[in-house]
């Protein structure tokens, strides 16, 4: 386990906008196969919002039809440092006063500065 042994806040509340399997495929122009194993490569998280809703993906995570520039080399990061998808999502939409939320970095192209964050967290 990654970093605490309680299940966290509430996705369903820090994240506003989730994708089924289906639309994320649409959304980058893949196969929903394919979009399975980009979530189990690290290129992708996916997590289950709320009860009985099933695995989703952050909207936020696809841009332009694309990943997020920077996001699987964040997921590499953390869950090399023992965290699973949950806890990245967590980490990744919570301000965190970079200044802003992870996510939003990631969406302006300042990845560099997340992923230092990242690895310091998992040392």
């Amino acid at each position: 386990m990654g970093r605490a042994e309680s299940p966290g806040p509430d996705l369903g509340a820090l994240i506003a906008d989730w994708l089924d399997w289906s639309e994320t495929a649409t959304a980058l122009g893949v196969s929903v196969n394919k979009v399975r194993t980009m979530i189990r490569d690290h290129q992708l998280a996916a997590a289950v919002p709320s009860p009985g809703a099933g695995q989703r993906v952050p909207a936020d995570l696809v841009q332009d039809g694309e990943v997020v520039k920077g996001l699987p080399g964040l997921l590499t990061v953390l869950h090399d440092g023992g965290w699973d998808d949950r806890e990245c999502l967590e980490w990744i939409f919570t301000d965190l006063d970079l200044p802003g939320r992870p996510i939003d970095a990631l969406r302006e192209n300042r990845g560099s500065e997340v992923k230092r964050r990242a690895q310091a967290l998992s040392l």
